[in-house]
């Protein structure tokens, strides 16, 4: 289906919308529960934690809450290796610790969104164990995907594929009988084997799974991984690369629970920044043709099957479920999916698969404004095609935070980590262009995500040590990559308590930078100017303006590395941004109030450098 997205006028690339479930326009937090807040003194985040520091989100502006995995696990990575799915890891807390949770963040008008990894278990799950006890062709091996080595003996694996973590996708197993035997396909790190998804019981277990935390009041899912859990048959070498997110060379990376799969080949270029970054000044890109049925930019045997979607309509029917019959849908589902074009990306969000995706094509864009415009409109114009919101996100618990990224001499560059030695961020240039990318992002139609500790203005920990350093990819990569700790290190929150109030013994799983005393919420909080009030400021003006819900179209008579746009609604009230993102200082427009600036302006009323200004008009 090749369709042309329809507009309200030429000029507008994106319609007001006429939907009101929540997920279409809500600010989703992101916690990841080791680094937010330590209830018992342990030095790693807990649950009860999380539950003490809910105020702060709700004192925040966000709509809800979304937690990275809290399982039963052996958190050889970061709790993306699950043993049980129905049981939470007795370093966060009890079962009856997320039900007081998810009670006490509803009681405060915030809903509760989970991570769900389906892509594979731990290997210490029963079911892997059972596997590994069993022989070659038994029903236990096959919930996952083993398979005869090749050679003469066996001894080399079933085929070329590489781990996203690093070196070769496949382990082979020592059989009872003491020998070599099969080998298993594991994307991510071999303690992560992959299910087989082909498997009807696999398929009826994740549904189950899927009510037993509906039943307990979730109101939706982040599924890890979204694209990778059908393989192509027959398993086929590749000639391509899978690589963690961002590697060095600046390519489009993915995410694991942590990582990212490239399905580019060797040699291929990123498709954002410097491709289109080239527009002519003043050049506002135009409504794209999209084909929902085009193939795969750089097809990949590992990710983005056709089957995949059976199993989205198939959850999505088990959340349908808990709506009542004819009310709106409440419970939600969203996408890691690393797909490429935008329009194959919108075949997850159609009408009965998820919801949302996230939109790691704005993620990864670099800090040039001709780009940013290419990919926002692109997106909306994806979104529109099925129905589905935009979502715009620019930290996770998998990349370089943001603030640093943009410090970096190559802005926007996404590094695996950063190491003391590498390049540094220039972590005051980083802190401005980041609060401008942050406010251009909040003005955006759709549902935003924010990364804990990015309200703070939280840079990346770039001086860990070695010895403390736990993300699997730095083991794998024999120390080559650094891996994600740095965007992990715990939160702070009150400047002159140990450990910056995250835990009450002031014991932290991994150290936090003394210069971090700075960023503490407790130093910011009322403090006019501050990126906490700059947050809390933009999402009370957001929720005030209705921006998650209005149109965009693009507006010129600005520089070319200077955004330009309005957001509307259906009524024409307008809120008009501008963000420049180039060297020099522009004049703003006659006529307009200023609602908000991610910096201070200078008297003359100019818009300066790497800063973004929200207007009204003021006749």
């Amino acid at each position: 289906m090749t369709t042309a997205i329809p507009a309200v006028a030429p000029d507008v690339i994106h319609a007001p919308s006429q939907q009101t479930q929540w997920w279409r326009t809500a600010v989703i937090y992101q916690v990841y529960p080791r680094s937010f807040a330590d209830s018992d003194g342990d030095g790693y985040g807990d649950i009860p934690g999380i539950t003490s520091r809910l105020d702060h989100l709700v004192d925040l502006g966000v709509d809800a809450l979304w937690l990275s995995p809290f399982y039963r696990s052996p958190q050889r990575d970061g709790g993306y290796d699950v043993t049980d799915y129905r049981a939470i890891d007795p370093l966060f807390g009890s079962l009856d610790d997320a039900d007081t949770l998810i009670t006490a963040a509803h009681a405060r008008g915030l809903r509760v969104i989970v991570d769900l990894v389906p892509n594979h278990t731990s290997s210490d799950h029963a079911w892997f164990q059972a596997a590994l006890a069993a022989p070659a062709g038994s029903p236990e091996r096959d919930l996952y995907m083993f398979r005869d080595g090749r050679g003469d003996d066996g001894g080399q694996p079933p085929n070329n594929w590489d781990s996203v973590l690093g070196s070769s996708a496949w382990t082979r197993i020592m059989e009872a009988d003491g020998k070599p035997g099969q080998w298993y396909l594991h994307l991510f790190d071999e303690s992560q084997p992959d299910l087989n998804w082909k498997h009807p019981q696999v398929r009826a277990e994740m549904e189950d799974i899927l009510r037993f935390w509906l039943r307990r009041g979730v109101d939706g899912f982040r599924v890890d991984v979204a694209h990778g859990l059908i393989k192509q048959d027959g398993l086929p070498d590749w000639g391509g690369r899978v690589e963690m997110v961002g590697g060095a060379d600046g390519n489009v990376g993915g995410d694991d629970a942590p990582s990212v799969a490239d399905g580019r080949q060797d040699g291929d270029d990123a498709p954002s920044g410097s491709e289109i970054g080239n527009l002519p000044s003043d050049t506002i890109p135009a409504l794209p043709v999209l084909d929902i049925d085009a193939p795969a930019a750089h097809p990949n045997p590992m990710f983005d099957q056709e089957e995949v979607h059976d199993i989205y309509r198939a959850w999505r029917r088990v959340l349908d479920e808990f709506d009542p019959p004819g009310e709106q849908v409440t419970r939600a589902m969203v996408a890691e999916a690393w797909v490429e074009p935008e329009s194959r990306l919108a075949r997850y969000q159609r009408a009965d698969e998820m919801q949302q995706a996230f939109n790691f094509g704005f993620l990864v864009t670099t800090w040039d404004a001709a780009a940013y415009r290419q990919v926002i409109t692109e997106s909306l114009a994806a979104c529109d095609l099925v129905g589905a919101p935009a979502t715009w996100v620019l930290s996770n618990h998998d990349v370089v935070r943001h603030p640093s990224r943009f410090g970096l001499p190559t802005p926007g560059a996404r590094p695996n980590g950063i190491y003391a030695h590498d390049p540094q961020p220039d972590e005051a240039l980083g802190l401005r262009r980041g609060r401008a990318a942050t406010l251009f992002m909040l003005a955006l139609p759709g549902s935003a995500y924010l990364y804990n500790g990015e309200e703070l203005g939280l840079p990346e920990h770039t001086f860990l040590p070695d010895d403390v350093r736990q993300a699997p990819e730095f083991f794998r990569t024999g120390g080559a990559e650094a891996g994600r700790d740095g965007c992990r290190v715990p939160l702070v929150w009150e400047a002159e308590r140990p450990g910056f109030g995250f835990s009450p013994t002031g014991v932290t799983w991994l150290p936090q930078p003394a210069a971090w005393a700075c960023y503490a919420a407790d130093r910011q909080r009322g403090v006019e100017g501050s990126t906490l009030e700059m947050y809390k400021s933009a999402l009370r003006l957001r929720r005030q303006y209705g921006l998650g819900g209005g149109g965009l179209r693009w507006l010129s008579g600005y520089p070319i590395q200077v955004l330009h746009f309005e957001v509307f609604d259906a009524s024409g009230t307008a809120v008009t941004v501008l963000a420049n993102l180039g060297g020099e200082s522009v004049a703003l427009p006659d006529g307009y109030d200023v609602l908000l600036a991610s910096g201070s302006l200078p008297d003359g009323g100019g818009l300066p450098a790497d800063t973004t200004v929200w207007l009204r008009c003021g006749h």
